[in-house]
Formats: C-alpha cells, structure tokens, sequence
C-alpha cells in the first residue's frame, strides 16, 4: 500500500473512532447519573438495570442485520444512516419525561451505535494488513474510550451545573455531526480490494453465508466467552461501579466519578498495552485467559472480602477497568476464523454475543442487587453487591472452561496463510 493510502485509511479509521466515542459515552453514562435516575424517575435498581440493558439489547438485535449490510452496502453507508437513528434515540432519551420513553430511547441509541465497532473492524480489515487488526481495534477502542472518560467526572460535574438532560443535548448535537463526517470521509476498501468489484449476494446466497458462519466449528468455544467477559467487566465498569463507590464506601458523586475516570484511563492503556501482545507473544488464546482470570480473582476478592478498605475497592474497579482491554483479543481470536468474504456476518455475530451478554447481565444484576432489602436510606447493602461480584465471578470461570477447548489462531499462522493466498 502506499503512503498515500496507507494516510487515507488512518484518516478514515480516525474519522469512525471519533464517531465511537458518542457511543461510549452513552452507554456508560448510567454508571454516573445511575442513582439521579433512581430519584428523579422514582424507579429501582431492576428497572435502572433494564433501563440499563436495553442499549445493549438494540446494539446486539442489530448485529446480524448490519452484518448483511457490511458485505452487502459497505461501511460508509451502513454506518452513516445507522449513526441518524442513534442521534434521534438520544434527543428521545434527552427529552423523555418517563420511564418507558427512556427506556425507548435508550434502545434506539444501542441499535445505532451498533454498527461502530463492526464497521471499523470491518474497515481495518480491508485497508490494513492482518497483522496490523489487533493494534488498530485497539487504538480505535482506545479512542471510543474518551466516551467513557466524559461519562465520569465531566458528567458528574455537568449533571451539578446543567442537569444530565443539558449534558446529553450536547453529545446529541457531537453525535449528528459525527454522522455527516462518517459520509464524507469514510471509503469501504482502497482502490483495487475485491470487494470495490465483488458481485453483490442475493438474499438467499446472504443467508447461507450466514449459515456457514454459525457451523463454524470453533465458533460456540469462542462466543462463550465473548457473551460473559465484557458482560461482567462491564456490568462494574458502566453500571454499578459508581453506585458501589458511593452507597457502600460512601464516597461523593463527584469523588466516584474521579475513580471511574481513572478507571476508563485503565482501560485505555490495557488497550494499548493488549493490542499488540498477540504480535509480540504470538497467540491470542492465553492472553484471553490470562487476563480473564485476572479478573476473576479481583471479583472474587470483593466478593469474599466483608468490608474492604476503600482503597482496596478503589484498586479493584481501577484494576478491572485494565483486564477489561482483554475482552478485545477474544474478538480478534474470532475474527480470526473467518474468511474475507464472511467478516462482516462473522464479526457481526462475534459482537452479537458481546452486547447480547451486557443487556442480559446488566439486567440480571438489577435482579440480584433488587432482591435485598434496601438499607434506611434506601441504598443497597454490602451483602447484595458481594452476592453480585460473586455471581459475576462464577460466571467467568464457567466461561473459561469452555473456552479453553478453542485451538488458537496465531498471527504467524495467519500471515502465512495471507502470503500463500489462502485467505
């Protein structure tokens, strides 16, 4: 590739990570207002965690359909139009006055951003080289994470001075621009990929690709712990991580938000620090279960550990906020046995699991924190969160043993397959 192009494709990754970083942002601003929507809507933790849940219930239902898109339309349209409807799901969610409009408007969002991670991956895939994938992700993650970093913090204080409503209006106005950008300087492949001449699939020929994506063999070892890592991790890092902070160790809005934002850094690094141990250790595997298993002996320490020292919760949701970063080498090892022409359908599936495993376990966590009795202020006891650390760690480990029977795909076995012209 020239270095032309080779600046183009950098232009247009740049361009579909700073559209990401919307998505970031709402998905993991409840862990910040999480306990102001408690109030303001009269609700409880079952339906802050539905609430929760159905951004990534709307992400996940609109995996498989952008998948067809993907190989079918390309990036540059799929996203872009998908980007209109996440802008009119968050002036919904901005505007709504109840419960059930929210929970709409949240759903929208999910179902429009969620074609920002495939879409790039899909991008990456077409104008860099094999070996480049899992830096790249990792970078464009990385930068999808400022989201996340304005969720804490920032949107702490903006919630003090403007309201949560007047925060979120902002990022609905970022969130329409990002989409014009996407339009603009998005391109699907460079000048000579097969897939500029590629002869459009019929329905029916979509379908079976599909099909030989699912029979995949070594699909159901990796999708399994695809569906429970990033579900668990995120279920601390956007959902209950503030309310933890700040119902059991007593910290402010503000002083919990300081920590989540320490906490996404950590997880920034653990991207830039896991995405190119696969080119350096060469397997993706064992990186994926060694940072997992980091995280399970963190969640089972909460989870066994009665009245931690607040700087031992503090270190823990920080120290997760980086193992975090290992749920993205589980996606590379699955895109990994995928062909060119399935990797839209293919990735589509891979983060059909992800998100479908946030929605289910963000809202099954409403459920476990909303079977114990609330303390007299209302507030969740020590106990419910210890049951639910200890939920997500049994979890995790039931993950790795299935896991563990996946063979890995190494970056030198894939280089070599690329230099021989079999993929």
């Amino acid at each position: 590739m020239s270095p032309a192009l080779r600046r183009q494709g950098l232009a247009i990754v740049a361009t579909l990570a700073t559209a990401y970083v919307a998505s970031h942002f709402f998905r993991a601003s409840n862990v910040t207002i999480g306990l102001d929507l408690m109030r303001d809507l009269d609700i409880g933790p079952e339906a802050l965690g539905a609430l929760t849940g159905a951004f990534f219930f709307g992400f996940s239902a609109m995996q498989i359909p952008c998948g067809f898109f993907f190989d079918r339309y390309g990036p540059r349209r799929t996203v872009s139009g998908m980007l209109l409807l996440a802008v009119a799901g968050a002036a919904l969610f901005t505007l709504a006055p109840s419960w059930p409009l929210l929970l709409t408007g949240r759903a929208l969002m999910g179902a429009g951003f969620g074609v920002m991670l495939i879409g790039t991956m899909v991008v990456i895939s077409r104008w860099f080289p094999p070996d480049r994938f899992s830096t790249l992700s990792g970078i464009v993650l990385s930068i999808g994470l400022m989201g996340n970093l304005l969720a804490t913090t920032p949107l702490a204080w903006g919630t003090e001075q403007i309201g949560w409503r007047g925060v979120f209006a902002i990022v609905v106005v970022f969130s329409a621009i990002a989409a014009l950008a996407v339009w603009l300087i998005v391109r699907d492949a460079p000048p000579g990929h097969p897939f500029l001449e590629r002869k459009a699939e019929s329905p029916a020929e979509m379908l079976r690709g599909l099909g030989e994506v699912l029979r995949n063999p070594a699909l159901p070892y990796i999708l399994t712990l695809n569906f429970c890592n990033y579900a668990c991790t995120f279920t601390v890092q956007g959902l209950w991580g503030g309310p933890f902070l700040r119902e059991v160790h007593g910290l402010s809005r503000i002083d919990s938000g300081n920590v989540l934002l320490v906490a996404v850094i950590a997880y920034q690094v653990g991207m830039l620090v896991f995405g190119p141990l696969d080119r350096l250790l060469d397997t993706r595997k064992w990186i994926a279960i060694g940072g997992t298993s980091a995280i399970v002996a963190i969640l089972g320490t909460l989870a066994l550990w009665g009245q931690p020292p607040l700087w031992l919760a503090i270190g823990a949701i920080v120290a997760i906020g980086f193992l975090s970063a290992s749920s993205t080498m589980v996606m590379t090892h699955g895109r990994g046995i995928f062909p060119d022409r399935l990797i839209g359908r293919g990735m589509a599936t891979m983060n059909t699991s992800v998100m479908l495993g946030v929605g289910c376990m963000q809202t099954l966590s409403g459920i476990i924190l909303g079977a114990f009795a609330p303390l007299a202020d209302g507030a969740r006891s020590e106990t419910a969160y210890r049951t639910l650390f200890g939920f997500m760690c049994l979890v995790l480990l039931a993950a790795l043993s299935v896991y563990g029977r996946a063979a890995d795909i190494k970056p030198s076995d894939e280089l070599r397959d690329r230099q021989a012209g079999r993929r």
